[in-house]
């Protein structure tokens, strides 16, 4: 019961910490070159997909 909760924890903060990512990449980062904020973007993309695959596996599981 506790891992359940915490996996949907983990899942949740990677997820915001990605969004946040982004945001922050695109809308305050203006100092970067611009292809460092296309790699930090493609980054923060690749959390938030993995946020959901693991959120669709644990639904798989439910």
């Amino acid at each position: 019961m506790w891992q359940r909760g915490l996996n949907w924890a983990a899942i949740i903060m990677v997820g915001i910490f990605g969004l946040m990512w982004v945001g922050i990449v695109i809308y305050a980062d203006q100092g970067s070159p611009l292809w460092m904020r296309i790699v930090q973007v493609v980054f923060g993309f690749l959390l938030q997909c993995w946020a959901i695959q693991k959120a669709l596996r644990l639904l798989g599981r439910v």
